[in-house]
């Protein structure tokens, strides 16, 4: 069967009127905020490429550093149906039908052991997904029957999340990495995921990572079985983690 080719669909930046570029633009320079810096801040944004850059916010952040909002035209535009996005295929599921399904198939609660690794202390992203009252009105992983949701919480070295996940058989991992400063998640999570290995435990577990800069793509070049970034909540990573299960079993 030949593939069909979808129709162009191109779109940029939309600010007051369709297709008029419109975006805002926000950073910090390394220089104290006078005239010179806030020409410097427009000039850097004409040069990233947008028409009639404007300094619409600055401040002085202290010790020779200063903050900038540029408003700017952009005149760049991508078609969306020229590429294809990696992402994990599952069907998404209500807290119902997971929990009907982990008992048809697994006949046991489904254990899954979630943590901020490493140097990492922010816990929203973990406490979004794992705990009771969950976020934005999804519920996390503890209000489902089904699932015995283990929160180790923030820092925790990847050594001490291995040694808890073979004291519970844990079916599940889940990372979460919110500081990416020097990309120092993208170590954090090759250390995890090499130790898993050295264990023998990589084969044995769902291995799931989460956090604003993390895509399914980098996850799986990661060595991780998925990836879930911005706007994921309990039942996407539960669905993915008994669909995952059912495929292994």
């Amino acid at each position: 069967m030949l593939e069909t080719k979808q129709p162009e669909q191109w779109v940029k930046p939309y600010g007051d009127t369709l297709g008029d570029g419109r975006v805002q633009l926000s950073f910090t320079l390394p220089v104290a905020l006078d005239e010179r810096a806030k020409e410097g801040a427009k000039r850097l944004a004409a040069q990233m490429g947008l028409n009639k850059p404007a300094v619409v916010h600055c401040e002085d952040m202290g010790q020779g550093f200063s903050f900038y909002v540029v408003y700017g035209q952009c005149k760049h535009q991508v078609d969306l149906n020229s590429f294809a996005v990696v992402k994990p295929e599952y069907e998404v599921m209500d807290k119902e039908g997971i929990n009907a399904l982990i008992a048809a198939k697994m006949g046991r609660r489904m254990v899954v052991v979630g943590a901020c690794i490493e140097t990492d202390a922010h816990t929203v992203g973990i406490d979004a997904i794992m705990n009771m009252k969950g976020y934005n009105g999804h519920k996390g992983l503890e209000s489902y029957h089904e699932i015995r949701a283990i929160n180790l919480g923030a820092q925790v070295d990847s050594e001490d999340l291995v040694t808890r996940v073979i004291e519970e058989n844990a079916d599940v991992i889940l990372v979460s990495q919110v500081v990416t400063q020097k990309n120092i998640h993208l170590d954090n999570l090759t250390k995890l995921a090499d130790l898993l290995e050295a264990e023998g435990l990589r084969d044995k577990v769902i291995l799931v990572v989460g956090g604003p800069r993390i895509s399914h793509e980098l996850a799986k070049e990661l060595g991780y079985d998925a990836g879930f970034g911005v706007k994921s909540y309990a039942e996407d990573v539960a669905s993915f983690a008994i669909h995952e299960w059912i495929k292994r079993h």
